[in-house]
């Protein structure tokens, strides 16, 4: 494998695509940037002085808290004292927490209010707090006089399939007994908690873990960094480890067992047009470069491969950017001519760079092919956009859905809210049961592509929304209360699948609230993380938890990601009924 690294960049310039005429400013630049590196080795807050927003700058401390919630004490930040905030951390959550500003008016105006508030009963201590040092610069410092041992560096393999190795009976086994283990502290929890559930726990039945029926190369949407390996040579492929844990070494991900031979393809022709490249290599020691990520989804249904580009602008002219969208487009349509196994579908240029306030997704521009994918779940066609969620497994979400479908056994007379809806795969898979289906994302080109998919399918009682769930529910609730026929009993049930860190509190709210609202199935990415989600359904009813509490009724996991450590978990939940 031929080595290209920045510190040669005359070798690279040689063997780019580029114009022979190219200036040397290009040369000059690559120079200047690997100096800079150099220069900032070691130091653990160069990254202050850079040409870019960090809110490490205007950070405070408040003590003298005393016990709180992260939750509470930014609804008292934001929507009591309406301070524009970026972040918060607390990492004991013993009385203290360092908030951090926007601007040095925010910063000042933070400490001249909250220092001497009370708050809970307690008066707080405000003051303005130092910036914290480069995480992986501090690692490397401990490293070097020896505070802390260098660790050994993971493989691909144990970075990102830990369990491939095991018999894929035994993987099922462990997870059987993860999941188990994590519903029974759940339930434990509960029964303190909440007396009135005893009756229900101890009906509570967890039915196992279903095999996915794809094994190996399952993976429809891939997330490849795009660095170098301990070698210095330049690879798309997984990070071996977290900045804050001192690495940034990038592996080849082309023996990985769970990527399909679509991803690993499209994972080598990128590397290829990021080594031929004057653009370099995106570095986070110093935030230098330019190729930073490449996204890549496949279609098991069609073979179809869609690749998105995330470049690193902000230190990118406009020119600049233009010119390298051309030779993302340029390098792509060449392979369009070879006669290689797969192809480019559609093809999208990415700008990742830090967010400005009120931006949820890093913005797409497509360059070539078609705009979409198509795949295909419960029979039924999917368009799927760049950033629109779809279930990484298609062969297993088949799986998901029929058991969710089995769970809640709908009739012509029931009527489902699909929360978290993406491209509407849940809901659609539902509709030919269900009398009617309303959906929400926050994703808006999601929304689309669900309404997209309800109209390609042929399926006309389905409604989506874009909108964050949170503001939609209730009148998602009153919608179908106000549909239903006069003398008809509502049958209302909703499906949640919520990203990873799981529902926010205003949802949960929302739900409990909806009295017209009697059965719900959460679809759990992480069970761990959806136990905080499980318990708040389930609690006595206060004056914060409005509505009768939801009870478990059962639950089965389905194993999405084989190799992994991770399980989906689905589980029924029911409120109590009401006496007539």
């Amino acid at each position: 494998m031929e080595s290209v690294n920045a510190e040669k960049p005359t070798e690279q310039t040689d063997n780019s695509n580029a114009n022979n005429d190219e200036p040397k400013q290009v040369e000059e630049s690559v120079v200047e940037a690997v100096e800079t590196e150099k220069q900032n080795a070691g130091n653990e807050f160069e990254y202050l002085e850079r040409n870019e927003f960090t809110s490490e700058i205007y950070k405070i401390e408040v003590k003298n808290l005393g016990y709180f919630g992260i939750g509470e004490f930014k609804k008292l930040l934001k929507k009591t004292l309406k301070f524009d905030i970026t972040k918060i951390k607390s990492p004991t959550r013993k009385e203290f927490a360092f908030v951090c500003f926007r601007t040095a008016e925010d910063q000042q105006r933070a400490v001249e209010t909250l220092d001497g508030y009370k708050w809970k009963g307690k008066v707080l201590k405000a003051m303005l707090a130092k910036a914290s040092a480069d995480p992986l610069q501090k690692r490397r410092a401990d490293e070097e006089t020896g505070d802390v041992q260098p660790k050994r560096q993971r493989t691909a393999g144990e970075a990102t399939c830990p369990l491939s190795d095991m018999p894929y009976e035994k993987q099922l086994e462990q997870k059987k007994d993860e999941m188990a283990a994590v519903l029974k502290k759940y339930t434990k929890e509960l029964r303190h908690l909440n007396t009135a559930a005893i009756p229900h726990l101890d009906k509570f039945e967890f039915k196992g873990v279903l095999p996915s029926p794809t094994i190996e190369g399952y993976r429809n949407k891939n997330e490849f960094t795009v660095g170098k390996n301990a070698e210095g040579e330049i690879v798309v492929g997984f990070r071996l480890g977290s900045y804050c844990h001192g690495s940034v070494e990038v592996a080849a991900v082309q023996e990985l067992p769970h990527l399909p031979a679509q991803a690993k393809w499209a994972a080598l022709t990128f590397q290829q047009l990021v080594r031929q490249s004057k653009f370099q290599p995106f570095n986070p020691v110093g935030n230098l470069g330019h190729f930073r990520q490449l996204m890549v989804r496949c279609s098991s249904n069609t073979g179809e491969v869609m690749i998105v580009a995330g470049i690193y602008s902000s230190n990118l002219s406009e020119a600049e950017q233009l010119e390298l969208q051309q030779e993302i487009k340029s390098f792509y349509e060449r392979e369009e001519q070879q006669s290689g196994e797969f192809k480019c579908s559609s093809l999208y240029y990415q700008d990742v760079k830090h967010r400005e306030a009120g931006q949820q997704v890093n913005p797409v521009t497509h360059l070539l092919g078609n705009t979409h994918i198509t795949d295909s779940i419960q029979g039924l066609q999917f368009r799927i956009s760049p950033l629109a969620f779809f279930q990484v497994n298609t062969a297993a979400a088949n799986v998901l859905y029929q058991q969710a479908i089995d769970m809640v056994a709908p009739t012509e007379e029931t009527t489902m809210l699909d929360i978290c809806c993406g491209t509407g795969t849940i809901g659609l898979a539902f509709a030919k049961h269900c009398k009617h289906v309303l959906g929400v994302d926050i994703v808006a080109d999601a929304i689309k592509d669900a309404q997209f998919n309800a109209e390609a399918n042929n399926i006309k009682n389905c409604k989506f929304i874009a909108g964050n769930a949170d503001d939609f529910i209730k009148s998602m609730v009153h919608e179908a209360v106000y549909a239903q026929e006069p003398g008809k009993q509502l049958d209302l049930v909703a499906v949640v699948d919520p990203p990873r860190a799981g529902l926010h509190n205003r949802s949960i709210t929302a739900i409990r609230s909806a009295s017209g609202l009697q059965r719900l199935v959460y679809v759990a990415c992480n069970a761990h993380s959806a136990k905080r989600n499980f318990i708040e359904l389930s609690r006595p009813e206060s004056k914060h938890y409005k509505g009768e509490p939801f009870y478990p009724k059962c639950a089965v996991a389905v194993d999405m990601f084989p190799h992994t450590t991770h399980t989906e978990l689905v589980i029924l939940f029911e409120r109590e009924a009401s006496p007539k």
